[in-house]
């Protein structure tokens, strides 16, 4: 897990871009909130990492045409909504608004959508 600094405008810097793979989520945690960042699909997504059905990290699952899975039951979500795609899940997860600025993303929890 990757711990957060520099805050800027309420974004907080969490990662480099570089250190980003494709479709392979990263866990971050923001003033104490789990995050998963992920880049998927040509963009960079941050949705809360804990899964609305079972308390397991997302980020410890697998993401396929945008959507995160829970690697327990199944569950997955859309990293651009929070929404989950099938069950057993049926409450969105958060999703935190991302800024690139050079090799920094920055999220920021503030702003939650």
């Amino acid at each position: 897990m990757t711990s957060a600094t520099e805050s800027t405008d309420g974004f907080v810097r969490v990662c480099a871009l570089s250190e980003l793979e494709e479709d392979m989520p990263l866990r971050v945690e923001v003033d104490g909130v789990p995050i998963s960042v992920v880049r998927a699909a040509g963009e960079v997504f941050a949705v809360h990492d804990i899964c609305s059905h079972a308390n397991v990290s997302l980020s410890e699952g697998e993401v396929e045409d945008c959507q995160i899975e829970c690697w327990l039951h199944g569950s997955r979500f859309d990293l651009r909504t929070g929404k989950p795609s099938g069950l057993p899940a049926t409450q969105p997860i958060p999703v935190y608004p991302v800024k690139i600025v050079g090799d920094d993303v920055l999220v920021s929890v503030t702003q939650e959508s």
